[in-house]
């Protein structure tokens, strides 16, 4: 038997970048009933306002919007942002637990993907930005942004 390959990104959250400091991410496995992951691999599922807890040392996402599928049966969860477990090791959720309880840490997830046909949530130890840091952040892709255009038009002109 063949080694399944990787599948692309499903979901992602586009705002985690731009408002945490992503610092360590860790990979977990999802906990999911009926006909979820055939929902997630049409691609209907949104990270966009989920966000983990640890609590009696296991790990859950919350908010996570996963659309009911279609042809689904009654074994389709009835709740689409119903709270998942997920995955992980106990030393990682030690970790994350551990430095999550500084303070200005959050638990971000980042992508949906597939890996070896199974769902998997990629998670990000993140630092909460202010306001000053995003407006750093916005000026160094407008100087970059610049300073390829400055790169292009030389190039047209030399030709």
């Amino acid at each position: 038997m063949g080694k399944k390959s990787d599948g692309k990104v499903l979901a992602q959250n586009k705002k985690a970048s731009h408002d945490y400091f992503i610092e360590d991410t860790y990979e977990a496995g999802m906990v999911l009933t009926g006909t979820e992951i055939k929902s997630i691999r049409n691609g209907r599922a949104n990270i966009g306002d989920a966000f983990a807890t640890i609590r009696n040392g296991e790990i859950h996402i919350h908010n996570m919007h996963i659309s009911p599928f279609e042809q689904g049966n009654r074994n389709n969860p009835l709740d689409p942002t119903r709270t998942r477990k997920l995955l992980l090791h106990k030393e990682q959720i030690r970790k994350l637990l551990g430095l999550s309880k500084q303070d200005g840490y959050a638990i971000v997830p980042l992508k949906v993907y597939i890996r070896n046909g199974y769902a998997k949530l990629l998670l990000g130890l993140g630092k909460g930005k202010r306001q000053y840091d995003k407006r750093a952040d916005a000026a160094k892709k407008d100087a970059q942004r610049d300073i390829q255009r400055a790169l292009r038009e030389k190039q047209k002109i030399a030709r």
